[in-house]
Protein backbone atom coordinates (compact mmCIF):
# COMPACT_ATOMS: atom_id res chain seq x y z
CA UNK A 1 0.00 0.00 0.00
CA UNK A 2 1.26 3.75 -1.24
CA UNK A 3 2.85 5.20 1.56
CA UNK A 4 1.56 8.71 0.92
CA UNK A 5 -2.18 9.82 0.55
CA UNK A 6 -3.68 12.95 -1.38
CA UNK A 7 -7.45 13.83 -0.55
CA UNK A 8 -9.71 15.16 -3.12
CA UNK A 9 -11.70 17.49 -1.34
CA UNK A 10 -14.17 20.53 -2.45
CA UNK A 11 -18.02 21.41 -2.12
CA UNK A 12 -20.37 19.48 -3.36
CA UNK A 13 -20.91 18.23 -7.15
CA UNK A 14 -17.53 19.46 -8.86
CA UNK A 15 -16.55 16.38 -10.49
CA UNK A 16 -14.56 15.23 -7.40
CA UNK A 17 -15.38 11.78 -7.96
CA UNK A 18 -14.94 12.24 -11.87
CA UNK A 19 -11.56 13.33 -11.55
CA UNK A 20 -10.54 10.44 -9.05
CA UNK A 21 -11.54 8.07 -11.34
CA UNK A 22 -9.78 9.42 -14.03
CA UNK A 23 -6.86 9.87 -11.81
CA UNK A 24 -6.76 5.97 -10.37
CA UNK A 25 -7.96 4.61 -14.00
CA UNK A 26 -10.94 2.93 -12.96
CA UNK A 27 -14.76 3.69 -12.11
CA UNK A 28 -14.09 3.04 -8.54
CA UNK A 29 -16.29 5.89 -6.92
CA UNK A 30 -19.77 6.30 -8.28
CA UNK A 31 -20.44 9.13 -10.37
CA UNK A 32 -23.60 10.94 -10.57
CA UNK A 33 -25.23 14.65 -10.86
CA UNK A 34 -27.08 14.16 -7.68
CA UNK A 35 -24.80 16.44 -4.61
CA UNK A 36 -23.82 13.95 -2.09
CA UNK A 37 -23.55 10.84 -4.13
CA UNK A 38 -19.95 9.97 -2.49
CA UNK A 39 -20.61 10.06 1.21
CA UNK A 40 -17.66 8.18 2.92
CA UNK A 41 -13.65 8.46 2.35
CA UNK A 42 -12.83 5.87 -0.81
CA UNK A 43 -9.31 5.02 -1.25
CA UNK A 44 -7.19 3.67 -4.47
CA UNK A 45 -3.47 3.66 -5.42
CA UNK A 46 -2.92 6.63 -8.07
CA UNK A 47 0.48 5.95 -9.99
CA UNK A 48 2.26 9.12 -11.82
CA UNK A 49 5.38 9.59 -13.34
CA UNK A 50 6.56 6.08 -11.36
CA UNK A 51 5.41 7.09 -8.07
CA UNK A 52 2.55 5.65 -6.46
CA UNK A 53 0.39 7.31 -3.83
CA UNK A 54 -3.18 6.74 -2.42
CA UNK A 55 -5.50 8.67 -3.89
CA UNK A 56 -8.92 9.60 -1.58
CA UNK A 57 -12.23 10.61 -2.48
CA UNK A 58 -14.28 12.52 -0.37
CA UNK A 59 -17.97 13.32 0.21
CA UNK A 60 -18.97 16.81 -0.33
CA UNK A 61 -18.06 19.77 2.03
CA UNK A 62 -21.47 22.13 3.44
CA UNK A 63 -20.08 24.24 5.40
CA UNK A 64 -23.18 25.85 5.81
CA UNK A 65 -25.42 23.15 6.09
CA UNK A 66 -26.38 21.66 9.90
CA UNK A 67 -28.04 19.01 8.69
CA UNK A 68 -27.10 15.42 9.85
CA UNK A 69 -25.96 13.75 6.81
CA UNK A 70 -23.84 16.89 4.91
CA UNK A 71 -22.38 17.32 8.86
CA UNK A 72 -20.90 13.77 8.84
CA UNK A 73 -19.83 13.91 5.43
CA UNK A 74 -18.38 17.40 5.85
CA UNK A 75 -16.59 15.21 9.45
CA UNK A 76 -14.93 12.76 6.96
CA UNK A 77 -13.38 15.12 4.17
CA UNK A 78 -12.25 16.97 7.86
CA UNK A 79 -10.51 13.38 9.11
CA UNK A 80 -9.15 12.89 5.21
CA UNK A 81 -7.44 16.15 5.55
CA UNK A 82 -6.18 15.38 8.81
CA UNK A 83 -4.70 12.18 7.63
CA UNK A 84 -3.35 12.83 4.43
CA UNK A 85 -0.17 14.24 3.32
CA UNK A 86 -1.30 16.74 0.31
CA UNK A 87 -4.67 18.13 -0.59
CA UNK A 88 -6.43 18.14 -4.21
CA UNK A 89 -9.13 21.04 -3.89
CA UNK A 90 -11.22 20.89 -6.73
CA UNK A 91 -13.48 23.63 -7.94
CA UNK A 92 -15.98 24.62 -11.04
CA UNK A 93 -15.57 26.97 -13.94
CA UNK A 94 -18.94 26.88 -14.62
CA UNK A 95 -20.49 27.67 -11.31
CA UNK A 96 -16.68 30.10 -10.64
CA UNK A 97 -15.61 31.22 -6.90
CA UNK A 98 -18.41 29.94 -4.55
CA UNK A 99 -18.69 31.29 -0.91
CA UNK A 100 -18.63 28.03 -0.47
CA UNK A 101 -15.25 27.61 -2.25
CA UNK A 102 -13.54 30.15 0.15
CA UNK A 103 -14.75 28.51 3.55
CA UNK A 104 -13.14 25.21 2.30
CA UNK A 105 -10.05 27.08 1.06
CA UNK A 106 -9.90 28.71 4.63
CA UNK A 107 -10.36 25.45 6.62
CA UNK A 108 -7.73 23.90 4.10
CA UNK A 109 -5.40 26.58 5.31
CA UNK A 110 -6.27 26.10 8.81
CA UNK A 111 -4.72 22.35 8.50
CA UNK A 112 -1.06 23.16 7.26
CA UNK A 113 -1.47 20.93 4.83
CA UNK A 114 -0.28 21.33 0.64
CA UNK A 115 -2.92 21.96 -1.59
CA UNK A 116 -3.30 21.85 -5.37
CA UNK A 117 -6.55 23.91 -6.66
CA UNK A 118 -7.72 22.32 -9.54
CA UNK A 119 -10.57 24.51 -11.39
CA UNK A 120 -12.61 21.44 -13.01
CA UNK A 121 -14.84 21.45 -16.18
CA UNK A 122 -12.58 23.52 -18.36
CA UNK A 123 -14.13 21.40 -21.21
CA UNK A 124 -12.82 23.53 -23.96
CA UNK A 125 -9.68 22.93 -25.65
CA UNK A 126 -6.73 26.02 -26.02
CA UNK A 127 -5.66 28.37 -23.58
CA UNK A 128 -7.33 28.62 -19.96
CA UNK A 129 -10.65 31.12 -20.00
CA UNK A 130 -10.04 34.20 -18.43
CA UNK A 131 -12.30 33.11 -15.66
CA UNK A 132 -9.56 30.94 -14.06
CA UNK A 133 -7.90 33.95 -12.81
CA UNK A 134 -10.66 34.61 -10.84
CA UNK A 135 -9.77 31.06 -8.51
CA UNK A 136 -6.33 33.15 -7.55
CA UNK A 137 -8.60 34.76 -4.37
CA UNK A 138 -8.70 31.67 -3.19
CA UNK A 139 -4.83 32.19 -1.66
CA UNK A 140 -3.91 28.81 -2.81
CA UNK A 141 -1.21 29.23 -5.47
CA UNK A 142 -1.74 29.14 -9.17
CA UNK A 143 -4.71 27.24 -10.15
CA UNK A 144 -4.38 24.10 -12.77
CA UNK A 145 -7.57 24.08 -15.31
CA UNK A 146 -8.43 20.62 -15.75
CA UNK A 147 -11.45 18.56 -17.42
CA UNK A 148 -11.77 15.62 -15.46
CA UNK A 149 -14.40 14.31 -17.68
CA UNK A 150 -11.89 13.98 -20.82
CA UNK A 151 -8.77 14.11 -19.19
CA UNK A 152 -7.14 17.63 -20.07
CA UNK A 153 -4.94 18.97 -17.74
CA UNK A 154 -4.81 16.05 -15.62
CA UNK A 155 -1.23 15.20 -16.04
CA UNK A 156 -0.82 18.97 -15.55
CA UNK A 157 -2.53 18.78 -12.30
CA UNK A 158 -0.55 15.26 -11.08
CA UNK A 159 2.53 16.97 -11.34
CA UNK A 160 1.96 19.44 -9.02
CA UNK A 161 0.51 16.79 -6.74
CA UNK A 162 3.72 15.25 -6.82
CA UNK A 163 5.62 18.55 -5.73
CA UNK A 164 3.37 18.96 -3.17
CA UNK A 165 3.77 15.66 -1.67
CA UNK A 166 8.11 15.92 -2.14
CA UNK A 167 10.18 13.33 -2.00
CA UNK A 168 8.79 9.77 -1.45
CA UNK A 169 9.46 8.37 2.49
CA UNK A 170 11.90 5.15 3.02
CA UNK A 171 9.28 2.68 2.01
CA UNK A 172 8.77 -0.19 4.56
CA UNK A 173 7.65 -3.85 3.14
CA UNK A 174 4.17 -3.69 2.78
CA UNK A 175 2.27 -7.17 4.07
CA UNK A 176 0.74 -8.58 1.34
CA UNK A 177 -1.11 -11.37 3.39
CA UNK A 178 -4.06 -9.85 5.00
CA UNK A 179 -7.32 -11.37 4.86
CA UNK A 180 -9.87 -9.45 2.50
CA UNK A 181 -13.26 -9.25 4.90
CA UNK A 182 -16.19 -8.33 3.49
CA UNK A 183 -19.08 -7.36 5.45
CA UNK A 184 -22.40 -8.02 3.82
CA UNK A 185 -26.12 -7.51 4.68
CA UNK A 186 -29.41 -5.56 4.50
CA UNK A 187 -29.12 -1.66 4.96
CA UNK A 188 -29.11 -0.56 8.60
CA UNK A 189 -27.99 -3.66 10.14
CA UNK A 190 -25.03 -2.17 11.35
CA UNK A 191 -22.27 -2.87 9.04
CA UNK A 192 -20.38 0.66 9.57
CA UNK A 193 -20.96 0.33 13.35
CA UNK A 194 -19.22 -2.68 13.21
CA UNK A 195 -15.96 -1.45 10.67
CA UNK A 196 -15.88 1.19 13.45
CA UNK A 197 -16.14 -0.63 16.09
CA UNK A 198 -13.45 -2.62 14.93
CA UNK A 199 -10.70 -0.28 14.07
CA UNK A 200 -11.58 2.32 16.59
CA UNK A 201 -12.18 4.74 14.25
CA UNK A 202 -14.76 7.22 12.64
CA UNK A 203 -14.23 4.94 9.49
CA UNK A 204 -17.31 4.95 7.67
CA UNK A 205 -20.39 7.28 8.63
CA UNK A 206 -22.84 5.85 10.95
CA UNK A 207 -26.72 6.85 10.45
CA UNK A 208 -29.83 5.27 11.66
CA UNK A 209 -31.15 6.15 7.45
CA UNK A 210 -30.99 2.96 5.60
CA UNK A 211 -28.39 3.19 2.77
CA UNK A 212 -25.82 5.81 4.32
CA UNK A 213 -23.05 3.38 3.09
CA UNK A 214 -22.89 3.56 -0.48
CA UNK A 215 -19.19 2.66 -1.88
CA UNK A 216 -17.67 -0.45 -0.68
CA UNK A 217 -14.76 1.06 1.80
CA UNK A 218 -11.45 -0.44 2.72
CA UNK A 219 -10.32 -0.34 6.47
CA UNK A 220 -7.03 -1.81 7.09
CA UNK A 221 -6.27 -3.57 10.76
CA UNK A 222 -3.93 -5.89 12.58
CA UNK A 223 -3.78 -7.31 15.55
CA UNK A 224 -2.08 -10.05 17.32
CA UNK A 225 -4.54 -13.07 15.08
CA UNK A 226 -3.33 -11.76 11.65
CA UNK A 227 -3.61 -8.81 9.32
CA UNK A 228 -7.50 -7.75 7.79
CA UNK A 229 -8.67 -5.99 5.24
CA UNK A 230 -12.78 -4.87 6.14
CA UNK A 231 -14.63 -4.00 3.43
CA UNK A 232 -18.21 -2.20 4.45
CA UNK A 233 -20.61 -2.56 1.30
CA UNK A 234 -23.78 -0.74 1.00
CA UNK A 235 -26.85 -2.42 1.91
CA UNK A 236 -27.99 -5.05 -0.43
CA UNK A 237 -32.22 -4.53 -0.78
CA UNK A 238 -34.31 -6.38 -2.71
CA UNK A 239 -34.70 -5.51 -6.71
CA UNK A 240 -38.05 -4.50 -6.43
CA UNK A 241 -37.20 -1.81 -4.11
CA UNK A 242 -34.75 -0.16 -6.17
CA UNK A 243 -36.10 1.75 -8.75
CA UNK A 244 -34.93 1.86 -12.08
CA UNK A 245 -34.62 5.21 -13.07
CA UNK A 246 -35.10 7.01 -9.86
CA UNK A 247 -32.18 5.64 -7.90
CA UNK A 248 -29.42 4.73 -10.59
CA UNK A 249 -27.27 5.18 -7.47
CA UNK A 250 -28.55 2.41 -5.45
CA UNK A 251 -27.87 0.26 -8.15
CA UNK A 252 -24.14 1.06 -8.53
CA UNK A 253 -23.93 0.19 -4.88
CA UNK A 254 -25.30 -3.18 -5.10
CA UNK A 255 -23.13 -3.79 -7.75
CA UNK A 256 -20.20 -2.54 -5.75
CA UNK A 257 -21.46 -4.78 -3.02
CA UNK A 258 -21.45 -7.96 -5.58
CA UNK A 259 -17.51 -6.70 -6.27
CA UNK A 260 -16.87 -6.66 -2.72
CA UNK A 261 -17.67 -10.19 -2.47
CA UNK A 262 -15.72 -11.08 -5.51
CA UNK A 263 -12.51 -9.81 -4.03
CA UNK A 264 -13.18 -11.35 -0.44
CA UNK A 265 -11.54 -13.93 1.11
CA UNK A 266 -14.10 -13.76 3.80
CA UNK A 267 -17.79 -12.77 3.79
CA UNK A 268 -19.50 -11.72 7.17
CA UNK A 269 -22.84 -11.59 6.71
CA UNK A 270 -24.38 -9.34 9.04
CA UNK A 271 -27.83 -9.86 10.39
CA UNK A 272 -30.41 -7.70 12.61
CA UNK A 273 -31.29 -9.49 15.75
CA UNK A 274 -34.10 -6.90 16.74
CA UNK A 275 -35.59 -6.83 13.32
CA UNK A 276 -35.08 -10.75 12.61
CA UNK A 277 -34.00 -13.29 10.18
CA UNK A 278 -36.13 -12.52 6.43
CA UNK A 279 -35.79 -13.89 2.95
CA UNK A 280 -33.65 -10.92 2.13
CA UNK A 281 -30.82 -12.36 4.62
CA UNK A 282 -31.12 -15.98 2.85
CA UNK A 283 -30.97 -14.04 -0.59
CA UNK A 284 -27.34 -12.03 0.53
CA UNK A 285 -25.93 -15.36 1.97
CA UNK A 286 -26.34 -17.00 -1.61
CA UNK A 287 -24.51 -14.52 -2.87
CA UNK A 288 -21.42 -14.82 -1.21
CA UNK A 289 -22.23 -18.88 -1.25
CA UNK A 290 -22.60 -18.89 -4.96
CA UNK A 291 -19.11 -16.92 -4.70
CA UNK A 292 -17.94 -19.41 -3.30
CA UNK A 293 -16.27 -17.47 -0.04
CA UNK A 294 -15.74 -18.60 3.14
CA UNK A 295 -18.88 -17.34 5.61
CA UNK A 296 -19.31 -16.29 8.98
CA UNK A 297 -23.20 -15.22 10.16
CA UNK A 298 -23.34 -12.63 12.45
CA UNK A 299 -26.68 -11.73 14.24
CA UNK A 300 -25.87 -8.01 15.54
CA UNK A 301 -27.50 -5.68 17.79
CA UNK A 302 -28.09 -8.68 20.31
CA UNK A 303 -27.63 -6.12 23.04
CA UNK A 304 -31.10 -5.01 22.57
CA UNK A 305 -32.78 -8.28 22.27
CA UNK A 306 -34.12 -10.02 25.47
CA UNK A 307 -30.76 -12.16 25.74
CA UNK A 308 -32.01 -15.60 26.97
CA UNK A 309 -30.88 -19.16 26.40
CA UNK A 310 -34.64 -19.65 24.78
CA UNK A 311 -34.16 -16.31 22.81
CA UNK A 312 -30.55 -17.49 21.28
CA UNK A 313 -31.75 -21.40 20.25
CA UNK A 314 -35.00 -19.94 18.60
CA UNK A 315 -32.62 -17.09 16.48
CA UNK A 316 -30.27 -20.23 15.87
CA UNK A 317 -32.71 -22.75 14.69
CA UNK A 318 -34.47 -20.02 12.37
CA UNK A 319 -31.36 -19.05 10.45
CA UNK A 320 -30.23 -22.65 10.27
CA UNK A 321 -33.34 -23.90 8.54
CA UNK A 322 -33.07 -20.70 6.48
CA UNK A 323 -29.78 -21.42 5.68
CA UNK A 324 -29.71 -25.11 5.24
CA UNK A 325 -27.83 -24.66 1.74
CA UNK A 326 -24.74 -23.51 3.90
CA UNK A 327 -25.10 -25.55 7.06
CA UNK A 328 -21.57 -25.06 7.46
CA UNK A 329 -21.34 -21.30 8.08
CA UNK A 330 -20.83 -21.08 12.09
CA UNK A 331 -23.37 -18.08 13.66
CA UNK A 332 -21.97 -15.60 16.31
CA UNK A 333 -23.98 -13.35 18.26
CA UNK A 334 -22.75 -9.94 18.98
CA UNK A 335 -22.91 -6.39 19.37
CA UNK A 336 -21.17 -3.69 17.14
CA UNK A 337 -22.46 -0.69 19.95
CA UNK A 338 -20.95 -2.26 22.92
CA UNK A 339 -18.06 -4.59 20.85
CA UNK A 340 -19.48 -8.01 23.00
CA UNK A 341 -18.12 -10.85 20.91
CA UNK A 342 -16.55 -8.69 18.44
CA UNK A 343 -13.28 -10.05 19.63
CA UNK A 344 -14.84 -13.42 18.72
CA UNK A 345 -14.34 -12.53 14.82
CA UNK A 346 -11.18 -12.21 14.82
CA UNK A 347 -10.53 -15.90 15.99
CA UNK A 348 -13.10 -16.99 13.75
CA UNK A 349 -12.22 -15.23 10.58
CA UNK A 350 -8.48 -16.65 10.44
CA UNK A 351 -9.79 -19.91 10.96
CA UNK A 352 -12.38 -19.92 8.51
CA UNK A 353 -9.95 -18.32 5.85
CA UNK A 354 -7.62 -21.82 6.52
CA UNK A 355 -10.38 -23.95 6.01
CA UNK A 356 -11.41 -22.65 2.31
CA UNK A 357 -7.18 -23.12 1.49
CA UNK A 358 -7.56 -26.90 3.02
CA UNK A 359 -5.66 -28.93 0.94
CA UNK A 360 -6.37 -32.73 0.75
CA UNK A 361 -4.48 -35.59 -0.38
CA UNK A 362 -5.69 -37.45 -2.83
CA UNK A 363 -4.75 -40.77 -0.92
CA UNK A 364 -6.58 -39.50 2.22
CA UNK A 365 -9.33 -39.12 0.09
CA UNK A 366 -9.87 -42.17 -1.44
CA UNK A 367 -9.43 -43.94 2.06
CA UNK A 368 -12.46 -41.63 2.90
CA UNK A 369 -14.61 -42.63 -0.38
CA UNK A 370 -13.46 -46.51 -0.03
CA UNK A 371 -15.38 -46.00 3.60
CA UNK A 372 -18.33 -44.04 3.07
CA UNK A 373 -19.48 -45.96 -0.22
CA UNK A 374 -19.09 -49.39 2.17
CA UNK A 375 -21.13 -48.00 4.76
CA UNK A 376 -24.14 -46.47 2.05
CA UNK A 377 -23.61 -48.55 -0.87
CA UNK A 378 -24.20 -45.70 -4.36
CA UNK A 379 -27.35 -45.64 -6.30
CA UNK A 380 -28.35 -47.36 -8.97
CA UNK A 381 -30.60 -47.28 -11.65
CA UNK A 382 -32.55 -50.00 -13.90
CA UNK A 383 -29.85 -52.41 -13.30
CA UNK A 384 -27.08 -50.33 -13.92
CA UNK A 385 -25.66 -48.87 -10.73
CA UNK A 386 -22.78 -45.89 -10.18
CA UNK A 387 -19.20 -46.69 -9.75
CA UNK A 388 -17.06 -43.64 -8.39
CA UNK A 389 -13.57 -44.58 -9.53
CA UNK A 390 -11.88 -42.06 -7.18
CA UNK A 391 -11.44 -38.53 -5.74
CA UNK A 392 -9.00 -35.67 -6.13
CA UNK A 393 -9.15 -32.18 -5.02
CA UNK A 394 -8.88 -29.85 -7.84
CA UNK A 395 -8.48 -26.22 -6.10
CA UNK A 396 -8.85 -24.43 -3.10
CA UNK A 397 -10.56 -20.99 -2.21
CA UNK A 398 -13.25 -22.82 -2.16
CA UNK A 399 -12.15 -26.44 -1.86
CA UNK A 400 -13.48 -28.08 -5.11
CA UNK A 401 -13.21 -31.96 -5.64
CA UNK A 402 -13.36 -33.79 -8.53
CA UNK A 403 -14.74 -37.61 -8.39
CA UNK A 404 -14.84 -39.56 -11.46
CA UNK A 405 -17.15 -42.29 -12.05
CA UNK A 406 -18.83 -44.26 -14.61
CA UNK A 407 -22.09 -42.74 -15.82
CA UNK A 408 -22.96 -38.88 -14.19
CA UNK A 409 -26.66 -39.48 -14.98
CA UNK A 410 -26.33 -41.82 -11.76
CA UNK A 411 -24.68 -39.59 -9.86
CA UNK A 412 -27.87 -38.32 -7.78
CA UNK A 413 -27.40 -34.60 -5.48
CA UNK A 414 -28.64 -36.97 -2.54
CA UNK A 415 -25.43 -39.05 -2.69
CA UNK A 416 -22.95 -36.16 -3.66
CA UNK A 417 -24.67 -34.21 -0.68
CA UNK A 418 -23.74 -37.53 1.63
CA UNK A 419 -20.12 -37.86 0.27
CA UNK A 420 -19.85 -33.98 1.07
CA UNK A 421 -21.13 -34.70 4.84
CA UNK A 422 -18.46 -37.48 5.22
CA UNK A 423 -15.80 -34.76 3.78
CA UNK A 424 -16.67 -32.51 6.26
CA UNK A 425 -16.94 -35.05 9.37
CA UNK A 426 -13.64 -36.13 8.59
CA UNK A 427 -11.83 -32.63 7.59
CA UNK A 428 -14.19 -29.97 8.80
CA UNK A 429 -13.66 -27.16 6.35
CA UNK A 430 -16.14 -25.13 8.87
CA UNK A 431 -17.08 -22.10 7.25
CA UNK A 432 -15.73 -23.17 3.82
CA UNK A 433 -18.33 -23.86 0.77
CA UNK A 434 -17.53 -27.39 -1.19
CA UNK A 435 -17.72 -27.39 -4.48
CA UNK A 436 -18.29 -31.26 -6.23
CA UNK A 437 -17.26 -31.84 -9.81
CA UNK A 438 -18.69 -35.34 -11.79
CA UNK A 439 -16.44 -36.41 -14.72
CA UNK A 440 -17.41 -39.80 -16.69
CA UNK A 441 -14.88 -42.09 -17.30
CA UNK A 442 -15.51 -44.80 -19.68
CA UNK A 443 -14.65 -48.45 -18.26
CA UNK A 444 -11.34 -49.92 -19.77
Amino acid sequence: MPAQTVAIVGRPNVGKSTLFNKCVGKRLSIVDDTPGVTRDRLYAPCEWCGRQFMLVDTGGIEPFSDEPIPAQMRRQAELAIELCDAVVLVTNLADGLTAADSEVAELLQKSGKPVVVCVNKCDAPGPPPTELYEFYNLGLGDPVAVSAVHGHGTGDLLDRVLAALGPPPVEEEAADDAIQVAIIGKPNVGKSSLVNRIVGSERTIVSNVAGTTRDAVDSHFQNEQGSFVFIDTAGIRRKSRVAKAADAVEHYSILRAQMAIDRADVCVILIDGETGFSEQDAKIAGLAHNAGKGCIVAVNKWDAVEKDDKTMARMRREIESALAFMSYAPILFLSAKTGRRVDRLFELIPYVYGQTCMRISTGMLNDLLADATARVQPPSDRGRRLKIYYMTQASAKPPTFVCFCNDRALFHFSYQRYLENQIRATFGLEGAPIRMVIRERSES
